[in-house]
């Protein structure tokens, strides 16, 4: 079922995104001209819970859809880097808390049909504020404490709205045995 990539064309090269087109052929031999991709680096997130067991959510402004998000701490991973350095890295400068206990709980493409990442969704509990935050420049983040109960009602109100941190609340609520299937 994978097509054949005869040729590809880039676009833009950016930091954060990168488009190319492709040309491309189906095990049938018909050809898809002028495929878009967007390439993004590979990303990590965390459902993130304190030694009180308290789910650590970020409160930030996602200018592309222009709302304030409440999301699960993550970021890119840096070219090089391990997905889980990257993930212990991103909580502490997102939150501050650093996180001996971490798994790995999922690996999801946010949309495989027109762009190549995918996000390590994992699951760190025990978490002690060890630091301030460190964050970059254009990031103005808020970090709050939910319940376990609460984080359901937050998804049973649609109040959180990035895709990737609901399936990566889904999976961490299923492993702490707060959902069943």
């Amino acid at each position: 079922m994978k097509w054949k990539v005869c040729a590809s064309e880039y676009i833009h090269k950016g930091p954060w995104a990168t488009l190319r087109t492709d040309h491309c052929e189906m095990p049938d031999g018909r050809q898809v001209k002028d495929y878009y991709v967007l390439e993004y680096p590979n990303w990590v997130n965390a459902v993130a819970v304190t030694e009180e067991g308290k789910v650590l959510m970020v409160r930030q402004y996602r200018h592309a859809a222009g709302i304030v998000s409440l999301e699960i701490p993550g970021g890119v991973i840096d070219d090089g880097e391990a997905p889980e350095v990257a993930m212990r890295r991103e909580l502490l400068e997102e939150t501050g808390y650093q996180f001996d206990d971490i798994e790995l709980i999922s690996v999801v493409y946010a949309n495989p049909s027109t762009a190549n990442n995918h996000t390590y969704c994992y699951l760190a509990r025990n978490g002690k504020k060890v630091q301030e935050q460190e964050l970059d420049p254009t990031e103005d983040i808020q970090v709050e404490e939910y319940t376990l109960a609460e984080i359901k009602q937050l998804l049973a109100e649609n109040k959180i709205a990035q895709a990737l941190h609901c399936t990566g609340l889904f999976y961490a609520l299923w492993k702490l045995g707060e959902i069943a299937l």
